[in-house]
């Protein structure tokens, strides 16, 4: 059976075109106008194919691929077969995204999922919205009053833009996403069913009931943040959320209101940060880290996968656990408790 493909393959470029287009040089022996005509995993690849080597848990695939050219790092590059074309990088993974987004385009930035090139007949634009040039439509999207969209930029099918918002150009609002009281600015993916700008979750809790407290605040995403499907962002209590610059998040995070993300964050699946938290540039947050409200988190910083942050965490640390501490420490705990339970014997694997 011919295998399915749902992006077409824009080039067949030659090993000289690749080293070119990602800095790579080629390796000893390998033929500048062999062709390149698919990208395919180590193990699944043949002679026509490029493939990479990022990870040294594939080593032994590595060894065996049967692939025509490979990317990877000098200091595996003596590990390839004899008969594969080597490009060789510090970073191999960086590269091979590079060439993927020149063969195949079309998976780099969502487009109409119903080849639209303007506005649906079917998608429904308010008289007091506004749409510059080139803006996309999907059949079934609603666009509020006072809305703005920037030039190239498009809405998917059953997508709601409310009013006053502001979408900037070449943005992506992917299917059934929401974005209310908030100013999204140029290149920002939102996938499929993000929620941008619901009401926060506050409340004056008391003996006799609990009292809404309005939430008037805002979110601002900025340039070239990319945001997963199925996350909540919700707006600021009485000041703004803000997304910062080149912020990439994943699937399913909540981020509660007044959150501050600083530029160029990663947070990965079912992150969840508290209230008033403010998270500094470049940190990152391993799947399922929890933060408590009114934490900063410094630059840099790391959080561990399944972590419970309770406190501040100062720039460039990396911390771990649950309540979560500094690595050495809850490496220190983890040892400690494996003596604890195996009287230092090796567990076992029942």
């Amino acid at each position: 059976m011919a295998k399915i493909s749902f992006f077409p393959l824009a080039a067949a470029p030659t090993l000289g075109e690749i080293a070119q287009w990602t800095g790579a040089k080629l390796g000893d022996g390998a033929d500048p106008d062999r062709i390149v005509r698919d990208v395919a995993p180590l193990d699944e690849a043949g002679v026509d194919d490029l493939t990479f080597l990022d990870n040294p848990r594939y080593l032994d695939a590595f060894r065996s691929t049967r692939a025509g050219a490979a990317i990877v790092a000098p200091h595996y590059a003596a590990k390839a077969p004899k008969d594969c074309a080597l490009l060789v990088t510090p970073q191999p993974y960086r590269a091979m995204a590079e060439t993927m987004a020149r063969l195949y385009p079309q998976a780099a930035r969502p487009r109409s999922a119903f080849g639209e090139t303007g506005v649906s007949p079917a998608a429904f634009v308010h008289s007091a919205a506004r749409l510059e040039p080139g803006v996309v439509v999907d059949p079934g999207a609603v666009i509020g009053p006072g809305a703005e969209i920037g030039a190239g930029a498009l809405i998917g099918p059953n997508a709601v833009v409310g009013p006053g918002v502001r979408i900037g150009r070449d943005s992506v609002v992917g299917a059934q996403a929401t974005v209310a009281c908030a100013l999204v600015g140029d290149r920002v993916v939102i996938h499929p069913g993000v929620h941008i700008g619901q009401d926060g979750f506050g409340f004056a809790l008391g003996p006799h009931g609990h009292l809404k407290v309005p939430q008037v605040g805002r979110v601002i995403i900025q340039d070239d943040v990319e945001i997963g499907a199925g996350t909540t962002i919700d707006r600021g209590a009485n000041r703004d959320t803000i997304i910062g610059e080149g912020t990439k998040i994943d699937n399913l995070v909540q981020i509660a209101h007044n959150v501050v993300i600083g530029r160029h964050c990663v947070l990965v699946a079912q992150c969840g940060v508290s209230g008033s938290t403010v998270v500094g540039d470049f940190a990152a947050l391993g799947g399922q880290a929890g933060l408590t409200g009114h934490l900063t988190i410094g630059p840099g910083a790391q959080i561990a996968a399944q972590s419970g942050v309770m406190k501040d965490v100062p720039a460039g640390t990396k911390w771990g656990g649950s309540p979560a501490v500094p690595q050495r420490e809850f490496l220190r705990q983890g040892a400690i408790l494996r003596r604890l339970t195996t009287g230092g014997r090796e567990p076992s694997a029942e």
